[in-house]
């Protein structure tokens, strides 16, 4: 009964607080790009096929319980293409009006269809692409971040690693070009708060899947064998965005010591086993909705169009730039289940927030950690800061 009175309190809330209301039809698409991948390591990161989708029908939901007393509705459709035919998926989107377009695709992808969407006055939600020249020199007005940069991942590990005085790294990386950006995303975050890399090593690419062509036997005997005789160092670093070797680390190290990364203690912007924060009642309302754990991408994209849903209610418009623009203002704040309201960064529309640090079962720690200061906000420890940005597309 309280979870259910929950949304409830928080509508009479916002009609309390409300100007007057005017009846607004709200329409949202999200726009999923898939690509040929690998198998993931484990069968629990099998993708379902709503991965994204349960989050926005979570949110319309969630946007429909305020709108239905407010004269609000909200409609939002699912749409999965693949890279060769995401442009006219965007252009039929686009033709039947739909201006607000949660987007989960890779950096070139993500930058072709928004400027697309400029072009007819859409505004875009990043809810996947963690590249930090999308929060810099090639940020666009018109695009707002839910998803985390590398950055910001890389940094709420770092700080919860100095915080624990395991100041001393052994950085072991992937050879793809992503595992090589979130390296050097980790030497950036090491400069930053103190740390100290004492060795790099690269475990090149074979291209075969571990899962299904070696497994945890040869891992047993090369991984031991690849970190032997490494400089002394309080734990392991792995940049290993492409999931290749990282989760494999822990317990097949020559010398004993715990991992940090892409696979031991993980930085996320959600979990299945999230429970803080009153984020159990969020859990429970998802698995009722999907009969599955929430992925990141699905919350990425639930708290996208909760931040429209919220633009909607306080700003009383669906006007896509006037969305954005009380976004980003200081007026806007969003309950996000992490702890304290996120906000965005007005100068390269990045959402503000916590990121979760998580082993597989459960959250250890959730970065900023204490001690880490800010002039403005702790959440700005993480990730790119004002003056280090080129973005100008804000101003």
């Amino acid at each position: 009964m309280r979870l259910l009175l929950a949304p409830l309190l928080a509508a009479f809330s916002l009609l309390a607080s409300a100007p007057v209301a005017l009846a607004i039809d709200v329409r949202a698409a999200v726009l999923r790009v898939d690509y040929q991948t690998l198998l993931p390591i484990s069968r629990y990161d099998l993708r379902p096929e709503d991965l994204g989708f349960a989050g926005a029908a979570l949110a319309d939901e969630d946007n429909g319980t305020t709108g239905s007393f407010l004269g609000h509705t909200y409609e939002t459709r699912a749409v999965a293409t693949t890279a060769a035919d995401a442009g006219e998926a965007l252009e039929a989107l686009l033709a039947e009006g739909v201006d607000i377009i949660v987007i989960l695709a890779r950096f070139e992808d993500l930058l072709r269809l928004t400027d697309r969407a400029a072009e007819a006055g859409a505004l875009v939600f990043n809810a996947l692409a963690p590249d930090m020249a999308l929060r810099d020199d090639q940020c666009r007005g018109n695009l707002l971040h839910t998803a985390p940069s590398r950055r910001m991942n890389t940094d709420a590990v770092a700080q919860f690693l100095v915080w624990k005085q395991w100041k001393n790294w052994f950085l072991i990386s992937g050879s793809n070009p992503a595992d090589v950006a979130l390296a050097d995303s980790y030497r950036f975050s090491a400069r930053k708060f103190g740390a100290r890399i004492t060795e790099e090593r690269v475990l090149e690419y074979s291209g075969g899947s571990r899962r299904t062509d070696s497994g945890h036997v040869l891992v047993q005997r090369q991984l031991p064998n690849f970190t032997q005789g490494a400089a002394g160092h309080d734990v392991l670093v792995a940049a290993d965005e492409t999931d290749y070797f990282a989760r494999y680390l822990s317990y097949h190290l020559w010398t004993p010591r715990p991992v940090a990364g892409s696979g031991g203690l993980v930085p996320t912007t959600f979990h299945g086993a999230h429970e803080a924060y009153g984020a159990t009642q969020f859990q429970t309302r998802f698995e009722a909705l999907a009969g599955r754990y929430a992925k990141p991408e699905d919350y990425n994209v639930w708290l996208a169009l909760r931040v429209v849903g919220e633009a909607v209610t306080r700003a009383n418009t669906a006007n896509p730039m006037e969305l954005r623009d009380y976004a980003i203002s200081d007026a806007f704040e969003l309950a996000a289940f992490k702890g304290q309201k996120v906000t965005f960064r007005d100068w390269n529309g990045q959402l503000r927030q916590p990121i979760l640090l998580h082993d597989g079962s459960i959250t250890v720690s959730v970065s900023p950690q204490d001690g880490f200061l800010h002039q403005h906000s702790a959440l700005d420890t993480l990730g790119l800061d004002e003056p280090e940005s080129a973005c100008s597309a804000f101003k």
